[in-house]
């Protein structure tokens, strides 16, 4: 296998080429046997990925999809899941990649919801119903005529003449309790990311994909900025402490995104069986999406030196702000300096901007261009906007020097191990049962997860609380939600608290569980 070449000569083409999401036509032509992909149930090739997404691209042109259409896809992490995002982005499809974790009813929903006219799943993701009549179904691993090879190899690999950058649909639940997809109109656009970028991608380097490739941060920093750049992309089907070392070793990977609860998984690793692989290849591990203690990210430094990077940023858009180890090294907790030249600002609640030390609202500005928009819900949009600028609901402060310290949480978001759960639809889903008279999901603090999902609930008349009805309850939630969503935990009171109109007051019961303790980044 002939060595990496020097891609980033070739930078300006491939800029011109990344409008239309082909610039794997460079790859396939400078490097046709090197690996792009390795993943568990297979490896591809630059020129292998660059052929087949170009077969797949015609397929859905064959099958009457035009530019804006929707694409929904249902796959772990595997090379087929580069291979529908490389088509859909070069054929001007609007993608939705979907929860592998979510019932088959959330899913639906999903599919229907974003109007997908084909979903992609993979077979041992199949279920009945998952997507109505209308839409038709491409099965990886299947069989017959939708089977997903089948389908790839009755057309050519040739690039499609018009090809057109396309978009992603990302969907995230509100306090509405019914996920939304976070759309842009303008065409998702990634330039290679060389000297002077982020990434700073230089030749022999190698992603790894460790967390669900579906999620928007692996999305971005594991698929897409390799994808753009050049760069091979390991990928792992499932987290697995031991096997992220192995794989890190046996690759020479050098840049990977990663959430606290995995460095919590390493950190439990035995010293002994730590020390055994070599992972000094590894130069930039972007960390974010998820509280991180102080002393877990401090751990992770003294284990794999000034590697860690993170960030403090929104899908929706707007600078966001990041911190590397030797800042915060001298800062710790801080998750970065903020530039109010770019729109950065704590305000209190009368939108005012608090003097320094003093804890307030954390807002980004909204975009010129590319604002998002929740699709079909404008009243939702509009509602998302104060002005020009939009918060991701935290609290914090900034020191003399302008570093911002984190300090709490006003949205109603819980992150748990890097994921979102929104609790008005855990809410919604527990009073469904009888024995409920009023609930009130929050997230509570935990060691391991950042925050675990707990509900307050207050029983119906006739129904006793305790551990019993505890269990009902969770196994209730089990029929309606994904896993990752249900509580952890229930607790029983005799009141929640309410304002006069009647709004449940989230916060009160979320300083419960939270007083005396402050929530660091």
């Amino acid at each position: 296998m002939t060595p990496p070449p020097d891609f980033r000569p070739y930078a300006e083409e491939l800029r011109q080429r990344s409008r239309t999401w082909t610039q794997s036509a460079v790859f396939a032509r400078l490097w046709p046997d090197g690996v792009a992909v390795h993943a568990p149930q297979g490896v591809r090739s630059f020129a292998q990925l660059h052929r087949r997404a170009n077969q797949l691209v015609h397929a859905l042109r064959a099958g009457g999809l035009q530019p804006g259409d929707a694409l929904a896809l249902l796959c772990r992490n595997r090379a087929e899941f580069i291979e529908v995002f490389l088509a859909a982005m070069r054929c001007g499809l609007r993608l939705t990649p979907i929860n592998t974790h979510l019932t088959a009813a959330e899913v639906r929903y999903i599919v229907q919801d974003c109007g997908a006219r084909v979903l992609v799943v993979e077979q041992a993701l199949d279920a009945p119903g998952l997507a109505g009549d209308s839409v038709r179904r491409l099965i990886i691993d299947g069989s017959g005529a939708d089977d997903f090879e089948t389908v790839l190899s009755a057309q050519p690999d040739t690039e499609l003449a018009s090809a057109e950058a396309g978009t992603l649909m990302l969907y995230t639940s509100g306090t509405t309790g019914r996920p939304k997809g976070v759309f842009r109109r303008e065409p998702e656009v990634v330039e290679p990311q060389y000297a002077g970028s982020f990434a700073d991608y230089q030749p022999g380097d190698v992603a790894l994909c460790a967390g669900p490739a579906y999620h928007s941060a692996p999305l971005l920093f594991d698929l897409r900025w390799p994808l753009s750049s050049g760069v091979p992309i390991v990928m792992l089907e499932k987290w697995d402490a031991l096997q992220v070392l192995r794989l890190i070793e046996r690759h020479r990977v050098t840049h990977a995104h990663m959430v606290p609860t995995m460095f919590q998984r390493l950190l439990a690793l035995e010293p002994a069986v730590r020390a055994r692989h070599d992972l000094r290849s590894l130069r930039f591990l972007v960390h974010g999406a998820a509280p991180c203690s102080v002393s877990t990210k401090r751990a992770i430094i003294d284990w794999l030196g000034p590697v860690l990077t993170e960030y403090y940023a929104a899908t929706e858009g707007g600078h966001g702000i990041h911190v590397d180890s030797q800042q915060w090294l001298l800062k710790p907790g801080t998750v970065g300096r903020m530039d109010p030249s770019l729109g950065h600002r704590i305000l209190d609640e009368h939108g005012h901007d608090v003097p320094v030390g003093t804890v307030g609202r954390i807002y980004f500005q909204a975009p010129a261009t590319g604002r998002f928009e929740y699709f079909g819900d404008p009243a939702k949009t509009a509602a998302a906007y104060a002005g020009d600028r939009f918060t991701l609901g935290d609290l914090g402060y900034v020191d003399e020097e302008g570093f911002l310290f984190l300090t709490g949480r006003a949205a109603e978001c819980i992150i748990s191990g890097g994921v979102n759960i929104y609790p008005r639809e855990v809410d919604e889903a527990l009073m469904r049962h009888p024995a409920v008279q009023d609930v009130c999901t929050v997230g509570a603090p935990d060691d391991e997860w950042g925050e675990k999902v707990v509900a307050v609930v207050v029983p119906a008349a006739g129904h006793e609380p305790g551990h019993p009805l505890a269990e009902a309850l969770k196994a209730h939630a089990t029929q309606h939600l994904a896993r990752f969503k249900c509580p952890r935990e229930i607790v029983f009171d005799t009141a929640l608290p309410h304002t006069g109109s009647g709004k449940l007051q989230r916060n009160l019961v979320r300083q419960r569980f939270w007083q005396g303790r402050e929530r660091s980044i």
